[in-house]
């Protein structure tokens, strides 16, 4: 490996998916505050009315870009033009790549954790997030086929668009501060970016939540008002490629561009 690629490389580098093998992820899902949601997303994207939370965690033990590692994330429901999708709020991770890859290409809003994990309790699945010092996100998955209504996992797994090729959208603002540290390079830019999601195996049930303070990482910001059930997937997944969707206002924008920061 060299600091300047060869023509082999480049070519290896533009392959435009990213293959994860045994994926094992635990989703929650809740219902917060509408007044919560109108505040924290940032147009040209709205919220659905239906203020719908998600959250997961995430253990990649192998992919085909990289060495192992383990993730969280944090989504709001909304829609731009009568799209509906889930708007990325937060997403720590284990790996620097991994981060650097996720927030340079797509925008994901990636920081580095000093720990993610998943481990069983029997046949429950426990996890937590924890980043300087601060155990931020706790959950508790419970089997349970009855406890998620039969509506509510129809239309999980349409929003997942499980095992269909196109994959499902997730919505990101792509940005970078202006090296004079005058506003952007150039207009925020709202990407949607796909992901396959091949599962085989699927387990509903309950999620017990723990949101604590931090004021690195504010998810506590976004209140359980009724939990909705929980999932736990175990597949293997593929990112595809994004694409610019728009561009937004930077005077607009700027109170939401911090959430890749501690600052």
């Amino acid at each position: 490996m060299s600091f300047v690629k060869t023509p082999q490389e480049l070519y290896q580098l533009s392959q435009k998916k990213y293959d994860f093998y045994s994926a094992e992820m635990v989703f929650t899902f809740w219902l917060t505050k509408p007044e919560i949601v109108e505040r924290l997303v940032p147009p040209p994207l709205k919220p659905t009315g239906n203020p719908m939370v998600s959250a997961f965690i995430a253990s990649y033990p192998r992919t085909s870009f990289g060495p192992p590692y383990n993730e969280a994330a944090l989504f709001l429901f909304v829609q731009y033009q009568e799209v509906l999708g889930p708007y990325c709020l937060a997403m720590p991770v284990t790996n620097d790549m991994a981060m650097a890859g996720g927030r340079e290409i797509f925008g994901f809003p990636k920081k580095i954790a000093q720990q993610i994990q998943l481990s069983q309790a029997g046949s429950k699945t426990l996890g937590f997030v924890e980043r300087n010092g601060m155990r931020f996100f706790e959950l508790e998955f419970t089997p349970n086929e009855q406890a998620v209504d039969e509506n509510f996992k129809t239309l999980i797994k349409q929003s997942f668009a499980f095992h269909q090729e196109t994959g499902a959208g997730t919505y990101l603002f792509k940005c970078f501060t202006a090296p004079d540290n005058q506003l952007f390079d150039y207009p925020p830019r709202l990407i949607r970016q796909y992901t396959v999601f091949r599962p085989k195996t699927i387990e509903w049930g309950a999620a017990q939540v723990k949101l604590t303070h931090s004021d690195c990482d504010p998810w506590d910001d976004i209140e359980v008002v009724n939990p909705l059930g929980a999932m736990r997937i175990v597949g293997d997944n593929t990112m595809l490629s994004g694409q610019v969707l728009a561009e937004a206002d930077p005077m607009e924008f700027i109170p939401y561009a911090f959430n890749k920061w501690d600052w």
